[in-house]
């Protein structure tokens, strides 16, 4: 071999050795870089999982602590599968209040129904200085299925009155859009019914809920909807109770007394409004009712049926801005049983006649801050056996009505004062002209109220 393929020899050589240390070498940097890289991902995993571990064991302390805490017979009795999440405000039900009182105004002494029987709540609130119901709301998630709720009035009448609204539970994952609900609440009967006081948009109900409900049916029982999985918002549903709250009475059957049935639909019209129509019954059979101060008392059936509609328009497309509401209700009412006038002792009278009442009103939010209302509310005596002339359900020919007209301040979703002005003709045809200036104020926790 020449001395230069010798020498071309050693270059190649010495130039393989040299690429294959580079490459070597090159291969060992990015394996150390990986090795790193795992390292430090181990790293920080072992620390969220430390991090995890001892969440899991504060969590277990703090419900070990709660079961010390819980009385034994409790601990016994709940289910071996129960398991409630500590981190979802399970043992911290939502709380609040509602304050609201008036001051009132009256031009006459005395205003009482002429024609109708009417319970206690129905009548004309105190002049002057009043507080009205102090409402005190507890509701919580029971678990994954169910969710309660109760409401405690504290009512100023003949001294402190402490009164269970409501408690009441109800289902949550129901299939099929089936709802469930157990216990003392307001039926879903017509619009107004379902909501408290302070929910309306005037200090007082409209003159068919003070006559027919009493302002508001509340009773024990259990009631089911349904809400059909069409583009038209369409609900059904039914109710069982024990009958005793007006148009009931006293204590109720000691089985089913009363029922309801409603069906709602409802639906959008373009982008800036909506609207609603209902149709509900409310049936009580075989009462036993006392009314006017106990002057009165019927025993027989009461059969009462309700078409409700609310139309709800925001020009602007926000009702936050701008709002105009639409609402009005008719109620028509059988009674089938006999009168007993107490108070004269003419003894019991047969009665089977109908009555019938509705309101319309309108309120429109003007700024975000301030509404102005008007409401129009009326009764039908309908006819009255004239062994019964004389008695509270004598008409004298005249069919009570009842004008509104108000307007509130909303500083906050928390509080809101409102002035009204009523003309009430409820037995005759001299005008008591009403003044009223009321405050709600809301503390702590408080669902919103549906449409």
């Amino acid at each position: 071999m020449s001395r230069l393929c010798r020498w071309a020899t050693a270059c190649m050589a010495v130039a393989l050795i040299t690429c294959s240390q580079t490459v070597f070498s090159a291969e060992n940097t990015d394996l150390t870089s990986l090795k790193n890289e795992i390292a430090e991902m181990r790293k920080l995993y072992e620390q969220k999982i430390m991090l995890l571990e001892q969440k899991v064991t504060t969590l277990q302390t703090q419900q070990d602590e709660i079961k010390n805490q819980a009385p034994a017979a409790q601990v016994a009795s709940a289910p071996a599968t129960s398991q409630r999440n500590i981190g979802s405000n399970d043992f911290n039900p939502s709380i609040g209040a509602i304050l609201q009182g008036k001051y009132n105004s009256f031009s006459k002494r005395n205003s009482e129904f002429s024609g109708f029987a009417v319970g206690e709540e129905g009548e004309r609130s105190s002049e002057g200085f009043t507080l009205d119901e102090t409402e005190i709301n507890l509701a919580a998630s029971i678990d994954d299925k169910f969710r309660g709720s109760s409401t405690i009035a504290l009512v100023q009448e003949d001294g402190t009155q402490v009164e269970l609204e409501e408690a009441y539970i109800e289902t949550l994952a129901l299939p099929f859009g089936v709802n469930a609900k157990a216990g003392r609440f307001f039926a879903s009967i017509g619009y107004l019914n379902e909501y408290h006081s302070h929910a309306d948009d005037f200090t007082d109900r409209p003159l068919p809920y003070r006559v027919f409900l009493n302002k508001q049916y509340n009773d024990d029982g259990i009631q089911a909807s349904w809400i059909a999985p069409t583009d038209l918002y369409t609900e059904l549903g039914f109710g069982l109770f024990r009958g005793s709250d007006f148009p009931g009475g006293g204590e109720g059957d000691s089985n089913i007394g009363a029922w309801t049935a409603f069906g709602r639909i409802g639906g959008d019209v373009g982008d800036n409004s909506a609207w609603r129509l209902g149709l509900s019954t409310l049936q009580v059979d075989d009462l036993e009712r006392s009314s006017n101060e106990d002057e009165l008392e019927f025993v027989g059936d009461n059969k009462m049926y309700i078409v409700d509609s609310r139309y709800i328009w925001a020009p602007t497309g926000n009702n936050r801005d701008k709002e105009l509401i639409l609402q009005a209700e008719y109620m028509r009412r059988d009674e089938d049983g006999v009168y007993d006038d107490l108070a004269a002792g003419s003894g019991p009278v047969s009665y089977d006649e109908d009555q019938s009442g509705w309101y319309a009103q309108g309120v429109y939010k003007f700024h975000p801050q301030w509404r102005l209302g008007a409401r129009y509310s009326q009764l039908n005596p309908g006819s009255v056996p004239s062994a019964l002339l004389g008695t509270a359900l004598d008409d004298q020919n005249h069919d009570p009505k009842s004008f509104s007209l108000m307007a509130d301040w909303t500083n906050s979703e928390f509080s809101r004062l409102r002035l009204q002005y009523n003309a009430e003709e409820l037995s005759d045809n001299n005008r008591d002209h009403q003044i009223t200036l009321q405050y709600i104020m809301s503390m702590g926790a408080h669902a919103a109220h549906p449409f």
